[in-house]
């Protein structure tokens, strides 16, 4: 589905049985009981859906008509479908060359959300047409064929109608057979007024006025290809487009709000090179007539992938030339990038249940990187997949409460489940430790056998494997499910040892790495992977020396002709799914390769990753870590900058529960000040992308922490962008309005929700929505918590406005759990059944460190259920234990760490 969403406060956020727990965490937590869940019956299924759809505008509600064609399979006196929030008026049953049969009664499964219709007679086998009038409700849930809110120009409030049907809420803007196995084509009309654009999947075929109504007229597309329900879209609204042709000749136009077409440039710009790429890399053409990507107002995901016709929040596709920052654009040209690869992978070829959608979200997460690689070299945006997704999923997928890629799903309501970093990251890191384990060119061959042996119909994870075994001749499916069908990952423990002068013997071995460190005693069923172990040596640290496949606990292997003074580095280029511990001599010699710069960029950050998560799960001290971190002083890169601050605002919420949180800001400042002495605050001439990037990420953290040159800086600029004397560029804007609030009191809030008020882009709005919440005061803080569930802020926005309050203090995380809970009925209500509220629940509570916290936690949630976010609030309660363990024990070392750098030398 969704490429999920963007950063907050300029980190990544996603979301998201087991070994026995063996810790205190196992007392917390026992899984909930799956509902029972029967799939629908195959003696009837739909060859064709005729549907006519009659959207009022004004009312919220819709009138319409389906007219199947069906096949029954064997003879039957019911037909069972979906179907939620529809009241069917009239349905009836025509066989080919016979006699119309009306259904005498609509039996409605609401918890199902199924409805079975009842004939008098059987229906016999063959073919035939259902034929059922209904009526149904624009919603506003962001979900099914709902209704979206938007300004006209002129200042006037309107309202679209839109769809988001992935994953099981197609079933609410019509009766349908709602699985994604269940294919068919099919033929939509729309009847709407004549002022609005009207799209779907396909092209328009005919436009003609509505005869009972002159205000309106009926749109008729042309027949889709065979596809799931899950893919079909239609938007009824005001909306202005710019169009190109890619060069393969599919026309391509990005549908923008009224007034703001060219913000829509950049997109159609990525997506015109982007066809041409899959279509080339995969082997395949893309199979429609054209594709429309269009923005929509309110929108809970990042994007769908809907066939033809992509939809995407304002901020994952419109840019402005002026107004946005580097960020924005690298964001826009990925989620484009993961949608246009669904058409192929997820919607020419469909899961064929929820079971593997994995396998469409990992793909699309990993390939969205390939394209914009190919789209924009400039950015190394592959350094940034191992701090953006890698490093997310490692830390995810280390809890107790983590679950395998792939997830049985029985009931269509787990599916929201499993919507998380696990599906997501993980799945894309692992496939690219699979390409890179492959080769390239056999890894395409594979893809392109897959997409034409399973093109409009429907495959499983295996059917994969199978074809990339055939084109690689390599064992994939052995490989891979131990990747894929058992959660977790291993840490590759390494020792060496120099011989015969110029040999050296390394002794590998692997375990499965715990983020609340290692396990006493023995696994009964100690789990293997069949890790792909790649080796470098300093000699050429870009090329690697060796490949082993370890499938065993250990093994031993012999490097030739490294001399005793040259290191040797494990997984070169951070690809492989796992953590490292090497021996203390062997991380001796590679530190210094941090401060010389000679380890590459992306092992820089790797090795610092590592050991940060060595130390919260207790295997190293913190302060080991620390000192590392301050080898990163000439740092340059800024994916490695971009790394070190996330791990930094880990410890420094973690820290937020002593009294010697402003040491750590101390700590910070120093780390920071020496490279944001060397940026400055403008940018130079022949500067690109990452420096921008970086500027950005660096001023926010010195300002943040309370770095006075900064923060005089941040003021004078942001009074003048205020009084409109020097307008901020795009990029300063973040830094600057979180500086200003973080020291900031009620009038610096006021005249930041004044700029939120006069902002015309989302993109702006959502920028200072996220960092609204570093405002210190208790009475600012509860304002901005009120202003999160006000009109101002769109439904979907809500999250991260209460999010940034949680993440910026301990005052605001205790203000802002307290609001979640005592605004809880408004907030389900709002995002039941979807990520939103896992996302929510991850944001308020996840940084907590006190041990009565987690079961505070627990407790609110065993009354209050969500059932989307049962395993995310385990994960919270999880990270909170873990947190207040790592707190207990290396706290007082810190303290004194950061105490003895003060003092002056003796």
């Amino acid at each position: 589905m969704p490429k999920i969403n963007h950063k907050e406060n300029g980190q990544w956020t996603f979301f998201t049985p087991s070994f026995k727990l063996v810790s205190s965490v196992s007392t917390l937590f026992s899984m909930p009981e799956r509902r029972p869940f029967v799939r629908l019956p195959t003696d009837v299924y739909p060859v064709n859906y005729g549907l006519r759809l009659k959207p009022d505008l004004i009312d919220f509600t819709f009138e319409g008509k389906l007219e199947a064609a069906v096949e029954v399979t064997q003879g039957t006196n019911q037909i069972v479908m979906n179907c939620a929030d529809i009241d069917i008026i009239t349905a009836s049953f025509v066989p080919e060359g016979g006699e119309e049969i009306n259904a005498t009664g609509f039996n409605y499964q609401n918890e199902d959300e199924k409805v079975t219709l009842c004939f008098p007679s059987t229906l016999q086998k063959g073919s035939g047409s259902l034929k059922i009038d209904f009526v149904g409700e624009l919603n506003d849930k962001m979900k099914g064929f709902y209704r979206s809110k938007y300004m006209t120009p002129s200042g006037e409030i309107r309202y679209a109608a839109v769809t988001q049907f992935e994953a099981t809420d197609a079933r609410r803007a019509f009766p349908c057979w709602d699985e994604p196995a269940i294919k068919a084509t099919f033929d939509i009309t729309l009847i709407v007024p004549k002022d609005r654009i009207s799209l779907s999947n396909m092209n328009v075929v005919d436009r003609k006025p509505y005869p009972e109504d002159h205000s309106l007229v009926e749109v008729t597309f042309a027949t889709t290809p065979i596809m799931s329900t899950y893919l079909v879209a239609f938007v009824i609204g005001e909306y202005d487009f710019v169009e190109s042709q890619s060069s393969d000749g599919v026309t391509v136009r990005v549908y923008t709000p009224v007034g703001k077409a060219e913000q829509g440039r950049f997109a159609l710009e990525v997506a015109t090179k982007t066809l041409p790429f899959y279509k080339d890399y995969f082997r395949v053409p893309y199979p429609l007539p054209k594709i429309d990507l269009i923005a929509i107002a309110d929108f809970a995901a990042g994007a769908m992938e809907n066939w033809g016709l992509v939809t995407y929040r304002e901020t994952a596709l419109l840019i402005d030339p002026k107004n946005s920052c580097a960020s924005s654009r690298q964001w826009v040209a990925l989620v484009v990038g993961h949608e246009l690869a669904h058409q192929w992978f997820g919607n020419l070829v469909t899961m064929e249940w929820w079971t593997h959608l994995w396998l469409n979200e990992g793909f699309a997460s990993w390939i969205e990187y390939l394209c914009v690689d190919h789209c924009f070299p400039e950015y190394d945006i592959w350094t940034q997949f191992v701090s953006a997704d890698y490093t997310r999923a490692l830390d995810l997928d280390a809890l107790d409460n983590s679950h395998p890629i792939e997830v049985d799903v029985g009931h269509p309501s787990e599916v929201d489940e499993i919507f998380d970093a696990i599906s997501y990251s993980k799945g894309a890191s692992v496939i690219r430790m699979l390409h890179n384990y492959i080769g390239d060119e056999d890894f395409r061959m594979g893809m392109n056998a897959y997409l034409l042996k399973f093109q409009h119909k429907n495959a499983s994870t295996e059917d994969l494997w199978e074809c990339l075994e055939q084109a690689s001749g390599k064992p994939i499916a052995a490989v891979m499910n131990s990747w894929t069908k058992q959660m977790g990952f291993p840490i590759i423990v390494v020792d060496q040892e120099q011989v015969h002068g110029s040999d050296r013997v390394l002794k590998i071995s692997q375990k499965k790495f715990c983020a609340s460190g290692p396990r006493n005693g023995t696994y009964e069923n100690c789990p293997n992977w069949m890790v792909p172990i790649s080796i470098c040596t300093s000699e050429d640290p870009s090329c690697t020396k060796m490949k082993v496949l370890l499938d065993q606990p250990e093994t031993t292997v012999n490097i030739t002709n490294v001399a005793p003074d040259h290191w040797i580095k494990i997984n070169p280029g951070t690809v492989g799914f796992y953590r490292i511990q090497y021996s203390s001599a062997m991380l001796e010699s590679l530190l210094p390769g941090i401060r010389d710069l000679t380890l590459l960029p992306v092992d820089r950050l790797g090795l610092q990753n590592d050991l940060f998560s060595l130390a919260r799960a207790g295997m190293i001290s913190t302060v080991e870590v620390l000192k590392v971190m301050e080898a990163f002083v000439n740092e340059p890169n800024y994916t490695v900058w971009s790394d070190l601050s996330c791990n930094l605002g880990v410890l420094s919420s973690l820290l937020s529960h002593t009294d010697f949180h402003e040491d750590i800001q101390e700590f910070i400042r120093d780390l920071f000040t020496p490279i944001g002495m060397k940026l400055g605050w403008d940018s130079k001439t022949g500067e690109g992308h990452l420096d921008a990037l970086l500027r950005g990420l660096v001023l926010g953290k010195l300002g943040k922490a309370g770095h006075k040159a900064t923060l005089e800086e941040a003021r004078r600029r942001f009074k003048e962008h205020v009084e409109g004397k020097q307008i901020l560029p795009a990029d300063l804007r973040s830094p600057v309005y979180l500086t200003v609030l973080k020291h900031g009191d009620s009038t610096t809030l006021d005249t930041m929700l004044k700029l939120h008020k006069q902002a015309d882009m989302q993109e702006e709005k959502n920028r200072i929505e996220r960092v609204l919440g570093a405002i210190p005061a208790p009475d600012l803080i509860q304002r901005v918590l009120n202003f999160a569930l006000s009109e101002e802020v769109r439904p979907q926005d809500t999250v991260s406005v209460i999010g940034g309050v949680a993440g910026s203090s301990k005052q605001g995380r205790k203000a802002a759990w307290k609001f979640v809970k005592d605004n809880w009925e408004e907030l389900h209500n709002r995002y039941q059944g979807g990520f939103l509220i896992s996302r929510l629940i991850k944001l308020t509570v996840d940084g907590f460190a006190i041990d009565k916290m987690a079961a505070e936690v627990k407790s609110f949630f065993e009354s209050h259920h969500a059932p989307a976010a049962e395993r995310t609030v385990q994960q919270c309660c999880e990270n909170i234990l873990l947190n207040a363990t790592w707190l207990k024990r290396d706290a007082d070392d810190i303290h004194q760490y950061l105490l003895q750098r003060k003092a002056p030398p003796v």
